[in-house]
């Protein structure tokens, strides 16, 4: 079988993306990470990329400062290196149309949160952990979901919840996420390049 080529995005430490690529070593992963562009040249994911000899491009407002030209310099960049799906790992900005256009309905983000609740304009980082702690809610986790032209509104595709303790700190409760993320995002990868039918899937981490 084919390897599934996924390009990922980042813009900060790329947690997420070292999770894919580990996972990808295994001999039945199935996928591979065929290329990886950041915003951040400066990006840890980025320099992780490079460290495993995984392509790199920084495309940003510094390299492209129009945004149309930013925008098509990013579906090039996954064309030339025969992207199949795309993952936004910690990518901080809004994908452009052409991209989305290209990439439809095989490009997926990663939250920190149990979407639809928290999410949309503004809930990015710790900003989601303490709106979860300022709610009250006993429950949180990533939530995996399409990408179209809106924040975190595309279609869910998989949640993990992760209980919320009575002491716990945004600290701790991002901890607590980003592990349950190193988990979900691989198992999604792996059943999209295994062939199996993309469904919701809500489970608990413990």
């Amino acid at each position: 079988m084919t390897e599934l080529r996924v390009g990922v995005l980042v813009s900060h430490n790329g947690s997420n993306l070292r999770a894919l690529h580990e996972a990808s070593l295994a001999h039945d992963a199935r996928f591979t990470i065929a290329a990886v562009v950041g915003n951040n040249e400066g990006a840890l994911g980025l320099a992780y990329a490079r460290e495993h000899r995984i392509p790199v491009r920084h495309i940003s407002g510094t390299t492209h400062p129009d945004s149309d030209r930013r925008d098509e310099a990013i579906r090039v960049a996954l064309v030339e290196h025969r992207v199949d799906w795309v993952v936004t790992a910690g990518y901080m900005k809004k994908l452009g149309p052409r991209t989305i256009r290209e990439f439809a309905p095989r490009i997926l983000n990663i939250h920190p949160a149990l979407l639809p609740k928290f999410g949309g304009t503004g809930f990015f980082g710790d900003r989601v952990h303490r709106a979860v702690l300022d709610s009250g809610d006993t429950v949180s986790g990533p939530t995996i979901h399409l990408v179209d032209e809106e924040y975190d509104s595309g279609r869910i595709i998989a949640r993990l919840e992760v209980p919320v303790h009575a002491d716990d700190t945004v600290d701790t409760l991002a901890a607590r996420v980003r592990a349950a993320e190193h988990t979900l995002l691989p198992a999604v990868v792996r059943q999209i390049a295994s062939g199996q039918r993309l469904y919701l899937d809500i489970g608990r981490c413990l």
